[in-house]
């Protein structure tokens, strides 16, 4: 692809101190130009706005990773599907783009930008028109997903488990989007807490968020019998990123989901890694997996699993997951996996770059709840 990377990035970075004004402008011209579009979006726009900037930020600064770029597209492309995205809308997309980027540029802004990001956004296009083709030729754009079962944790945490009405094709490690019947168009990622299963259900561990739409659906207005609608498989945590033999797991929270995906997969690896899991809560009541856990460990007999809790005023040693590896003097020598809240996530990278761990072991997901979203491209 013959793009002036360059020349995108110092465009961008004219934009990048008035970003809320840009996605602002953005989709008041997309709405107004085209408002057969405005249905695909939920009604309200706040969190979407947050979306359309993390996942423009990431294509932007991630184009010259040529391979990763397309599978990233690919997988943002069937995700899409779910929307009613075709092919005559991206053209309206790109264009009402660069031009909500030219009106805030401050008079800065020059023809060449224009044509910089017209290619790149061009070319980000057609990868993804051509993967959705293809895509659909094998696959629904979502599946409808029964509940069969609906546990109660903690008062802020609940297991479901969904039964696709197809096979559901994905990895573990990977995450899925749902979508409650209570919030049509409105989508909220969850990793998948099971590797694949003959019976192709799927499990997920739902923690309340204070006023989040479909988290407190799933909680307290979902039992088994209802159904949500499930997007494509998304994610790249998954356990062929390793090269070692000797794995850290470490969780904060409901985290834990796709680190326990991956231990059940390497229960079935001819060459069993060993696994050190390091479970995060802030309270001892917070870590609501534990029998599940237990049963795992009674199958992979080279793991081993550390509970750390972080604000238990008494009975628990207080501290963060990550303080645990230490404190247990566990040597990072091989591959760790990180998930958990994007902060969680941050600190514990940067702690591990501090211990010496190579910066290409170090495997993290971009946090769900900031998965790309429709409104980008």
């Amino acid at each position: 692809m013959n793009i002036d990377i360059g020349l995108i990035r110092r465009s961008w970075s004219l934009v990048e101190p008035v970003a809320d004004q840009v996605t602002q402008h953005f989709y008041g011209r997309l709405f107004a130009n085209y408002p057969h579009i405005r249905e695909m979006f939920p009604p309200a726009m706040d969190l979407q706005r947050d979306r359309l900037l993390h996942a423009l930020t990431q294509v932007v600064l991630n184009l010259e990773d040529g391979a990763g770029l397309n599978d990233y597209l690919g997988q943002l492309a069937r995700d899409h599907r779910k929307y009613g995205v075709q092919p005559e809308h991206y053209p309206a997309v790109g264009s009402c783009l660069v031009a909500a980027m030219r009106f805030n540029a401050g008079g800065a802004w020059l023809p060449a930008y224009d044509e910089a990001w017209m290619t790149a956004y061009n070319y980000i296009a057609e990868v993804m028109i051509q993967a959705a083709e293809q895509d659909a030729v094998q696959t629904p754009p979502a599946w409808i997903g029964t509940v069969v079962a609906h546990e109660v944790r903690t008062p802020e945490i609940a297991v479901i488990t969904v039964e696709p009405d197809h096979p559901y094709p994905y990895r573990a490690g990977q995450y899925a989007t749902l979508q409650s019947a209570h919030w049509p168009r409105v989508w909220r990622p969850y990793s998948i807490a099971n590797a694949p299963r003959q019976d192709n259900l799927l499990t997920f561990h739902v923690r309340m968020v204070p006023g989040g739409w479909v988290s407190t659906a799933l909680m307290h207005h979902t039992r088994p019998g209802d159904s949500l609608l499930l997007g494509p498989p998304r994610g790249s945590l998954v356990l062929d990123r390793a090269s070692t033999s000797h794995l850290i797991f470490i969780a904060g929270g409901t985290g834990l989901a796709p680190l326990k995906a991956l231990i059940e997969e390497s229960v079935w690896v001819p060459d069993r890694p060993t696994i050190d899991l390091f479970h995060g809560v802030r309270r001892s009541g917070d870590a609501y997996d534990n029998e599940d856990l237990q049963r795992l460990r009674s199958q992979h007999r080279r793991l081993r699993i550390v509970h750390a809790v972080s604000d238990d005023p008494e009975g628990w040693r207080r501290h963060s997951a990550v303080d645990a590896l230490e404190y247990h003097r566990i040597v990072p020598d091989g591959d760790v996996f990180v998930c958990g809240s994007s902060e969680m996530v941050r600190v514990t990278a940067n702690r591990l770059l501090g211990l010496g761990v190579p910066f290409d072991r170090i495997h993290t997901e971009f946090a769900p709840g900031a998965a790309p979203s429709l409104a980008v491209l």
